[in-house]
């Protein structure tokens, strides 16, 4: 039995939740969201609350029952809060600096990486070795937080590079003679 499966997804307040047969549309102050799940499973809208129930006992069931309402739990806290993932950047001379819906970062290459700010995500810059997503979907705000990463991973060696906020970089210790 899933422990998660088994909780229903509250609404809170200023969200609303509409089931058409397998699929969930919530609206909520920030936007709209949709899931659609697939047929394993069954979704009811109850008493301010969306339940899912698995059809049937296999395993396919069980296992996309507990997915299903964690999906369904992202979209509520999506469109009410919002999602947010900040990057620290680490380096001499590694800053970064938003110019339209353009992200421009010096990076220790021969020339500046402009990054398009994709559609749904908001990027800032209050500082210029921070950088900040948001957004009102989770896969999109960790996608483009990793591929702005991507461009300078932290080193082991000095720790330069771009990193989340609070990210561990294991360090290694330098050639000795």
């Amino acid at each position: 039995m899933s422990r998660i499966g088994k909780k229903p997804v509250e609404l809170p307040k200023g969200v609303t939740a509409e089931v058409k047969g397998q699929t969930v549309e919530v609206k909520g102050p920030k936007g709209t969201r949709s899931f659609t799940a697939t047929d394993d499973v069954t979704v009811a809208l109850e008493e301010g609350a969306v339940r899912v129930t698995p059809r049937g006992l296999s395993k396919r069931a069980r296992q996309q029952w507990g997915m299903t309402r964690s999906m369904i739990e992202n979209l509520t806290v999506g469109v009410s809060e919002g999602f947010k993932k900040e990057l620290e950047i680490q380096g001499v001379g590694y800053r970064a600096q938003m110019q339209g819906k353009t992200l421009k970062l010096s990076l220790g290459y021969s020339h500046e990486v402009n990054f398009e700010t994709p559609e749904g995500v908001t990027i800032t810059a209050p500082k210029q070795t921070e950088i900040v997503v948001e957004g009102i979907d989770q896969q999109l705000v960790g996608q483009v937080a990793s591929d702005i990463r991507e461009w300078r991973r932290p080193e082991p060696y000095k720790g330069k590079g771009i990193r989340y906020k609070g990210e561990y970089v294991f360090r290694k210790e330098g050639k000795k003679k």
